[in-house]
This record gives structure tokens, C-alpha cells and sequence, in this order.
């Protein structure tokens, strides 16, 4: 389990692909590497992958073709910068919400619209999984936890503050790219339970 608030940015250092899987290896800044240990579950751009070798402040991970074609992960690329978060423990603050790192799918940055010191974005969701947004409701891009300010039209908008700017990598976003998207996992439970009561 994740909070969605991001601890590190990290950079791909080296992608390799043998039978439809592929390994990376990224760079990290977490202050402290001393918790972080082989087959630990770490998020990367809100994907939550194990921990498969440890170098330094190196971190490498596998990750499987499903998780490829379902996730931006199959853009990385050398250089790429990832929002990276270690799981959560027993005793740290749960700062933003339940994030699993189970991505849904991917949406579509369509708008980047500065107001204030903020940015508003705007993303372009699937249809099937507009039902699990509300206003002031809870969701993961690329693993950050952010707030919902409107929903419209299947697609959700949220204002992102500098801070989150400069401590993730949603400041490098352009119009058309693709990003990971998480639903509530709260949603998801209370959409089966209604489900049940109304079939």
C-alpha cells in the first residue's frame, strides 16, 4: 500500500527486454536507502513493482508484458523520469490516500492551464471508470495523490501547486501524453457492494 505522495524522482538508467519482459534500472534521491530492501514493492510512476536489485541508490525492477501494455511503462526510455514512493509502513502518516499501485489504465493530458501559482490539468479518462470519479473525490496520476476538482465529459481536472510541481514529474507534462491512472480504491469497493444491492 501507497499514500501517493511521492518521496523521490528517479531516472531510467537502462531498459533491457528478453521473453516479453523487461528490466530497469533507475536512479533514486530517497534520503534513506537503508529501508529499502530486495523484493520490497516500490511504486514507479504509480505502477507498484518489487525490487529486484539494489546498487547504491540504484534500484532495478522487472516488469511483465500485461504491465507494459496496460501502463506508460512501455515509454520509458533512458532518461525517463519516474515519481518514485517506497509502500507504506505501520508507522508513517497516511498524508495523501490509499493508493495500491494496481493502475487502472491510461488518460490523456488535455489540458495544462495555468491559474495562479498552479497548474490546472485536465485528463481524459475511459468511459467505464467515469462512475468512480467525484468532485473533491481522490485519484493517482502517475502515483500522485491528487484531489478532484470538477469531472466533465470524462475528464477530470485537478490544480496541482508548485510544490507537487517541482517534487514530481507532472511539471514535465505535454498536451497528448499519456499518464497512469489509479481510481479510489474505496470507489471501486462501494461500486461492487451498491452493485449488488441494485441487480
Amino acid at each position: 500500500m501507497f499514500t501517493g505522495l511521492i518521496q523521490s524522482k528517479g531516472e531510467v538508467l537502462t531498459c533491457h527486454v528478453k521473453d516479453n519482459n523487461y528490466t530497469f534500472t533507475v536512479a533514486s534521491k530517497f534520503t534513506d536507502m537503508n529501508d529499502v530492501a530486495l523484493g520490497d514493492s516500490i511504486t514507479m510512476n504509480g505502477i507498484c513493482l518489487t525490487v529486484t536489485g539494489i546498487q547504491g541508490d540504484v534500484v532495478g525492477v522487472d516488469v511483465s508484458r500485461e504491465t507494459i501494455n496496460l501502463t506508460d511503462a512501455k515509454s520509458w526510455a533512458v532518461g525517463t523520469v519516474l515519481n518514485l514512493e517506497k509502500s507504506l509502513a505501520l508507522k508513517d502518516k497516511l498524508g495523501g490516500h490509499m493508493v495500491s499501485g494496481h493502475v487502472d489504465s491510461l488518460a490523456k493530458c488535455v489540458k495544462i492551464e495555468p491559474s495562479g501559482t498552479s497548474i490546472i490539468y485536465g485528463f481524459q479518462i475511459p468511459p467505464s471508470f467515469d462512475k468512480f470519479i467525484v468532485k473533491k473525490g481522490s485519484v493517482a496520476i502517475n502515483g500522485v495523490s491528487l484531489t478532484v476538482n470538477e469531472i466533465e465529459d470524462c475528464v477530470l481536472y485537478v490544480n496541482i501547486i508548485p510544490h507537487t510541481l517541482a517534487m514530481t514529474n507532472l511539471g514535465l507534462l505535454a498536451l497528448g501524453d499519456m499518464v497512469n491512472f489509479e481510481i479510489d480504491t474505496i470507489a471501486r469497493y462501494v461500486e461492487k457492494m451498491l452493485r449488488g444491492f441494485t441487480s
